[in-house]
């Protein structure tokens, strides 16, 4: 064969399949409430995705559906698919899922106020059957990643501050070895210092620890410095969805997330305004 038709015959290689997908669900609350109205997005492997949006706009019933946290609340996917390492998982218990390594944080860190800091990290491992010293060395890693922790691991979690509790939550989800973290509203009540170092804490997981995250998240500046991929929500529907670069220069994101327009910051009876154009939806 010559060089010449060789080289019309090569194929490009293959990107990796998506460590997440999910695709054009649909989810619907007391049987009659369409709250997801055919979302569909991806995580890449190793990635950071934001999901992005005002309050309402469906990105904590996402995750929900992703982690199959949905029964609980009477809500169910009827619709789409869910996708993780290629196979469906809609249909797996939420402790199953755990097990296959995709872990939810939830909106107000929700520790067990009754226990400490340290008892409430070891319950995140409740999982696991790989003994007492893997245990041990991951809760050792834990406390390297939040130094704060190991200080306050003998107090009560419900006597500790916000702070220390999201701190908590994250590192108990970690004690599970999770492959993905679903990480809703971090920044949540925190203040701006504060919800700085989590995220720092959060690049470094992802780049040492190789921990793939998608976050819910209000705060979309903090979420685009710090997110590769981004999709924002508005009344259950994907209305944008782009590298976290360019949805930070998307002058419609600018003038309705971040308050900024090329005229300078908008006040936010000015920036309601954009239900009458929605310029990404034409």
């Amino acid at each position: 064969m010559s060089e010449a038709v060789s080289a019309d015959i090569r194929t490009e290689p293959e990107t990796a399949p998506p460590l997440l997908s999910v695709n054009n669900i649909e989810v619907i609350y007391d049987h009659v409430i369409l709250v997801l109205k055919g979302v569909s997005l991806e995580v890449p492997e190793g990635g950071i995705v934001a999901l992005l949006g005002a309050n309402g706009a469906g990105k904590t019933t996402t995750l929900k559906a992703i982690s199959n946290l949905l029964g609980a609340e009477r809500g169910e996917v009827t619709k789409g698919s869910i996708l993780f390492e290629g196979e469906a998982v809609q249909s797996l218990t939420p402790n199953a899922l755990v097990r296959r390594g995709v872990i939810q944080v939830m909106e107000g860190r929700h520790c067990f106020e009754h226990l400490t800091i340290e008892e409430n990290l070891l319950t995140g491992a409740y999982t696991r059957g790989d003994g007492r010293a893997g245990i041990q060395g991951d809760l050792e890693m834990v406390y390297d990643y939040f130094p704060r922790l190991r200080e306050r691991r003998a107090a009560q979690a419900g006597y500790t501050s916000g702070g220390e509790q999201q701190m908590c939550a994250i590192g108990r989800a970690l004690m599970a070895r999770p492959k993905m973290i679903l990480l809703d509203e971090p920044s949540m009540g925190l203040a701006p210092q504060l919800v700085e170092s989590i995220f720092e804490t959060v690049k470094r997981l992802n780049a040492e620890e190789g921990v793939t995250f998608l976050l819910a998240e209000q705060n979309t500046n903090i979420a685009l410095k710090y997110a590769t991929y981004g999709y924002i929500l508005e009344n259950g529907r994907v209305v944008m969805d782009g590298e976290a670069g360019a949805l930070r220069e998307n002058e419609d994101v600018k003038e309705f997330y971040l308050g900024l327009s090329t005229s300078g910051r908008k006040s936010y009876r000015d920036v309601k305004h954009y239900k009458r154009r929605k310029r990404w939806l034409a």
